[in-house]
Protein backbone atom coordinates (compact mmCIF):
# COMPACT_ATOMS: atom_id res chain seq x y z
CA UNK A 1 0.00 0.00 0.00
CA UNK A 2 1.51 3.36 -1.01
CA UNK A 3 2.59 5.49 1.96
CA UNK A 4 5.31 8.09 2.38
CA UNK A 5 8.14 5.56 2.24
CA UNK A 6 6.72 3.94 -0.92
CA UNK A 7 6.44 7.34 -2.60
CA UNK A 8 10.00 8.19 -1.54
CA UNK A 9 11.30 5.05 -3.29
CA UNK A 10 9.22 5.78 -6.39
CA UNK A 11 10.67 9.29 -6.58
CA UNK A 12 14.19 7.94 -6.22
CA UNK A 13 13.57 5.42 -9.01
CA UNK A 14 12.30 8.09 -11.40
CA UNK A 15 14.99 10.55 -10.42
CA UNK A 16 17.75 7.99 -10.92
CA UNK A 17 16.50 6.62 -14.24
CA UNK A 18 15.09 9.76 -15.89
CA UNK A 19 16.81 12.90 -14.59
CA UNK A 20 19.03 14.55 -17.18
CA UNK A 21 17.33 12.63 -19.99
CA UNK A 22 15.38 14.16 -22.88
CA UNK A 23 11.83 12.96 -23.44
CA UNK A 24 11.41 11.34 -26.83
CA UNK A 25 7.71 10.88 -26.21
CA UNK A 26 5.24 11.37 -23.38
CA UNK A 27 1.79 9.80 -23.29
CA UNK A 28 -0.49 11.18 -20.57
CA UNK A 29 -3.54 8.94 -20.71
CA UNK A 30 -6.00 11.26 -19.04
CA UNK A 31 -8.52 13.37 -21.00
CA UNK A 32 -7.32 16.79 -19.84
CA UNK A 33 -3.72 16.17 -20.92
CA UNK A 34 -4.05 13.59 -23.69
CA UNK A 35 -2.78 16.03 -26.35
CA UNK A 36 0.13 17.45 -24.33
CA UNK A 37 3.33 17.58 -26.37
CA UNK A 38 6.35 17.14 -24.07
CA UNK A 39 8.81 15.76 -26.62
CA UNK A 40 12.18 17.46 -26.28
CA UNK A 41 11.70 18.38 -22.63
CA UNK A 42 14.51 17.47 -20.27
CA UNK A 43 13.60 15.74 -17.01
CA UNK A 44 15.34 17.82 -14.37
CA UNK A 45 14.29 15.87 -11.27
CA UNK A 46 11.55 13.96 -9.46
CA UNK A 47 10.90 14.82 -5.82
CA UNK A 48 8.45 13.38 -3.29
CA UNK A 49 6.17 15.57 -1.19
CA UNK A 50 4.30 13.46 1.33
CA UNK A 51 2.37 11.05 -0.89
CA UNK A 52 2.75 13.23 -3.99
CA UNK A 53 5.31 12.93 -6.78
CA UNK A 54 6.56 15.98 -8.67
CA UNK A 55 8.47 15.32 -11.90
CA UNK A 56 9.92 18.58 -13.20
CA UNK A 57 10.46 19.16 -16.92
CA UNK A 58 12.32 21.89 -18.81
CA UNK A 59 12.15 22.83 -22.49
CA UNK A 60 13.69 26.17 -23.37
CA UNK A 61 11.92 28.77 -21.26
CA UNK A 62 9.08 26.37 -20.39
CA UNK A 63 8.91 24.76 -16.96
CA UNK A 64 6.34 22.07 -16.23
CA UNK A 65 5.66 19.71 -13.38
CA UNK A 66 4.01 16.34 -13.85
CA UNK A 67 2.12 15.81 -10.60
CA UNK A 68 1.14 12.22 -9.83
CA UNK A 69 -0.35 10.48 -6.82
CA UNK A 70 -0.41 6.72 -6.30
CA UNK A 71 -3.63 6.70 -4.24
CA UNK A 72 -4.38 3.07 -3.27
CA UNK A 73 -3.13 1.03 -6.23
CA UNK A 74 -0.75 3.20 -8.23
CA UNK A 75 2.83 2.25 -9.00
CA UNK A 76 5.69 3.51 -11.16
CA UNK A 77 7.96 1.10 -13.03
CA UNK A 78 10.91 1.67 -15.39
CA UNK A 79 11.50 -0.80 -18.24
CA UNK A 80 14.65 -1.04 -20.32
CA UNK A 81 14.24 -1.61 -24.04
CA UNK A 82 13.28 -5.19 -24.81
CA UNK A 83 11.52 -5.78 -21.49
CA UNK A 84 7.77 -6.30 -21.36
CA UNK A 85 5.60 -4.31 -19.01
CA UNK A 86 4.85 -6.11 -15.78
CA UNK A 87 1.25 -4.86 -15.62
CA UNK A 88 -1.61 -4.71 -18.16
CA UNK A 89 -1.28 -1.95 -20.74
CA UNK A 90 -4.80 -0.69 -20.10
CA UNK A 91 -3.80 0.28 -16.55
CA UNK A 92 -0.98 2.59 -17.76
CA UNK A 93 -1.86 6.25 -17.23
CA UNK A 94 1.53 7.80 -18.00
CA UNK A 95 4.33 6.66 -20.31
CA UNK A 96 7.56 8.67 -20.40
CA UNK A 97 9.95 7.55 -23.12
CA UNK A 98 13.68 8.40 -23.06
CA UNK A 99 16.62 6.79 -24.80
CA UNK A 100 16.85 3.11 -23.91
CA UNK A 101 13.99 2.97 -21.44
CA UNK A 102 10.52 4.11 -20.51
CA UNK A 103 8.86 4.92 -17.21
CA UNK A 104 5.26 3.80 -16.84
CA UNK A 105 2.83 4.91 -14.17
CA UNK A 106 0.15 2.26 -13.66
CA UNK A 107 -3.23 2.87 -11.96
CA UNK A 108 -2.22 6.34 -10.84
CA UNK A 109 -4.88 8.12 -8.82
CA UNK A 110 -3.86 11.60 -9.97
CA UNK A 111 -2.18 12.79 -13.18
CA UNK A 112 -1.81 16.55 -13.63
CA UNK A 113 0.45 18.71 -15.76
CA UNK A 114 0.98 22.23 -14.48
CA UNK A 115 3.48 25.05 -14.55
CA UNK A 116 6.27 24.40 -12.07
CA UNK A 117 5.60 27.86 -10.61
CA UNK A 118 2.14 26.57 -9.63
CA UNK A 119 3.25 23.50 -7.65
CA UNK A 120 1.98 24.98 -4.40
CA UNK A 121 -1.54 24.73 -5.77
CA UNK A 122 -1.34 20.94 -5.44
CA UNK A 123 0.98 20.45 -2.45
CA UNK A 124 0.87 23.75 -0.58
CA UNK A 125 -1.79 22.47 1.81
CA UNK A 126 0.42 19.67 3.13
CA UNK A 127 1.91 19.64 6.60
CA UNK A 128 5.59 18.97 7.30
CA UNK A 129 6.91 16.09 5.20
CA UNK A 130 8.09 13.20 7.38
CA UNK A 131 10.80 12.36 4.82
CA UNK A 132 11.47 15.89 3.63
CA UNK A 133 14.29 18.31 4.30
CA UNK A 134 11.68 20.62 5.83
CA UNK A 135 10.56 18.12 8.48
CA UNK A 136 9.48 20.09 11.56
CA UNK A 137 8.08 18.05 14.46
CA UNK A 138 7.00 21.14 16.40
CA UNK A 139 4.94 22.37 13.46
CA UNK A 140 3.40 18.92 13.01
CA UNK A 141 2.41 18.85 16.67
CA UNK A 142 0.99 22.37 16.46
CA UNK A 143 -1.19 21.39 13.52
CA UNK A 144 -2.40 18.23 15.22
CA UNK A 145 -3.54 20.23 18.25
CA UNK A 146 -5.58 22.74 16.25
CA UNK A 147 -8.52 20.34 16.69
CA UNK A 148 -7.69 18.64 20.02
CA UNK A 149 -11.02 16.79 20.17
CA UNK A 150 -10.35 14.94 16.92
CA UNK A 151 -9.65 11.17 17.18
CA UNK A 152 -5.91 10.61 16.98
CA UNK A 153 -6.35 8.04 14.20
CA UNK A 154 -8.00 10.60 11.94
CA UNK A 155 -5.62 13.38 12.97
CA UNK A 156 -2.42 11.60 12.02
CA UNK A 157 -3.90 10.46 8.70
CA UNK A 158 -4.71 14.05 7.76
CA UNK A 159 -1.95 15.10 5.37
CA UNK A 160 -2.51 18.74 6.34
CA UNK A 161 -1.04 17.93 9.75
CA UNK A 162 1.95 15.85 8.71
CA UNK A 163 2.56 14.37 5.29
CA UNK A 164 3.39 10.74 4.61
CA UNK A 165 1.33 8.62 7.00
CA UNK A 166 -1.13 6.18 5.48
CA UNK A 167 -3.42 3.59 6.98
CA UNK A 168 -0.68 1.05 7.69
CA UNK A 169 1.42 3.44 9.72
CA UNK A 170 -1.61 4.97 11.44
CA UNK A 171 -2.62 1.60 12.89
CA UNK A 172 0.93 0.55 13.70
CA UNK A 173 1.97 3.79 15.39
CA UNK A 174 -1.10 3.83 17.62
CA UNK A 175 -0.40 0.26 18.67
CA UNK A 176 3.20 1.13 19.53
CA UNK A 177 1.94 4.09 21.55
CA UNK A 178 -0.75 2.07 23.35
CA UNK A 179 -3.40 4.44 22.01
CA UNK A 180 -6.94 3.51 21.08
CA UNK A 181 -7.82 5.00 17.65
CA UNK A 182 -10.64 7.10 19.14
CA UNK A 183 -8.45 8.81 21.74
CA UNK A 184 -8.72 12.61 21.28
CA UNK A 185 -5.42 13.87 19.94
CA UNK A 186 -5.40 16.58 22.59
CA UNK A 187 -5.42 13.90 25.30
CA UNK A 188 -2.26 12.22 23.97
CA UNK A 189 0.25 13.36 26.56
CA UNK A 190 3.05 11.61 24.69
CA UNK A 191 2.26 13.39 21.42
CA UNK A 192 5.91 14.46 20.83
CA UNK A 193 6.91 10.79 21.11
CA UNK A 194 4.18 9.73 18.67
CA UNK A 195 5.33 12.32 16.14
CA UNK A 196 8.99 11.35 16.60
CA UNK A 197 8.12 7.67 16.20
CA UNK A 198 6.28 8.42 12.95
CA UNK A 199 9.38 10.10 11.56
CA UNK A 200 11.61 7.27 12.72
CA UNK A 201 9.34 4.58 11.24
CA UNK A 202 9.34 6.12 7.77
CA UNK A 203 13.07 6.85 7.89
CA UNK A 204 13.87 3.25 8.82
CA UNK A 205 11.62 1.84 6.09
CA UNK A 206 12.36 4.20 3.21
CA UNK A 207 15.14 1.95 1.87
CA UNK A 208 13.48 -1.40 2.64
CA UNK A 209 11.60 -3.63 0.24
CA UNK A 210 9.54 -5.05 3.12
CA UNK A 211 8.01 -2.47 5.45
CA UNK A 212 8.26 -3.51 9.07
CA UNK A 213 7.36 -1.95 12.41
CA UNK A 214 8.22 -5.03 14.47
CA UNK A 215 11.84 -5.30 13.34
CA UNK A 216 11.15 -8.79 11.97
CA UNK A 217 10.47 -9.04 8.23
CA UNK A 218 8.92 -12.50 8.74
CA UNK A 219 6.22 -10.95 10.95
CA UNK A 220 6.51 -7.34 9.82
CA UNK A 221 3.43 -5.68 11.33
CA UNK A 222 1.85 -5.61 14.77
CA UNK A 223 -1.83 -5.12 13.94
CA UNK A 224 -2.48 -3.85 10.41
CA UNK A 225 -4.35 -6.38 8.26
CA UNK A 226 -4.48 -8.89 11.14
CA UNK A 227 -8.17 -8.76 12.06
CA UNK A 228 -9.00 -11.76 14.24
CA UNK A 229 -5.37 -12.84 14.62
CA UNK A 230 -3.76 -12.95 18.07
CA UNK A 231 -1.84 -9.88 19.21
CA UNK A 232 1.88 -10.52 18.98
CA UNK A 233 2.28 -9.19 22.52
CA UNK A 234 -0.71 -10.36 24.55
CA UNK A 235 -2.55 -12.86 22.27
CA UNK A 236 -5.82 -10.89 22.41
CA UNK A 237 -7.66 -10.96 19.08
CA UNK A 238 -6.97 -7.96 16.87
CA UNK A 239 -10.06 -5.96 15.92
CA UNK A 240 -10.83 -3.68 12.99
CA UNK A 241 -13.37 -0.95 12.27
CA UNK A 242 -14.14 1.68 9.65
CA UNK A 243 -13.35 5.19 10.85
CA UNK A 244 -13.27 8.68 9.41
CA UNK A 245 -15.55 11.10 7.58
CA UNK A 246 -18.43 9.63 5.58
CA UNK A 247 -17.29 8.58 2.15
CA UNK A 248 -13.62 8.61 3.19
CA UNK A 249 -13.64 5.92 5.84
CA UNK A 250 -10.49 3.89 6.43
CA UNK A 251 -10.08 0.56 8.21
CA UNK A 252 -8.19 0.80 11.49
CA UNK A 253 -6.77 -2.14 13.40
CA UNK A 254 -6.05 -2.31 17.11
CA UNK A 255 -5.57 -4.63 20.08
CA UNK A 256 -8.33 -4.12 22.69
CA UNK A 257 -5.95 -5.09 25.50
CA UNK A 258 -2.84 -3.15 24.49
CA UNK A 259 -4.94 -0.18 23.29
CA UNK A 260 -7.88 0.09 25.70
CA UNK A 261 -10.82 2.42 25.14
CA UNK A 262 -10.04 5.95 26.33
CA UNK A 263 -11.72 6.86 29.64
CA UNK A 264 -14.56 9.39 29.24
CA UNK A 265 -13.83 12.96 28.16
CA UNK A 266 -10.13 13.59 28.68
CA UNK A 267 -8.55 16.92 29.51
CA UNK A 268 -6.99 18.74 26.61
CA UNK A 269 -3.26 19.28 26.94
CA UNK A 270 -1.23 21.70 24.87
Amino acid sequence: MPEGDTVYRAARLLDTRLSGETLLHADLRVPQHATADLAGAVVSQTVPRGKHLLTRLVRGDERWTLHTHLKMEGVWRVFDDGHRWSKPAHTARVVLRVGGREAVGFSLGVVELLATADEESVVGHLGPDLLGADWDPDEARRRLLITPERPVYEAILDQRNLAGIGNVYASELLFLGGLHPTTPVGAVTALPRLVARAHQALEVNKDRRTRTTTGDTRSPLWVYGRDGAPCRRCRTRIQQAKRGPAGRERTSYWCPHCQPDPPGPAPVTG
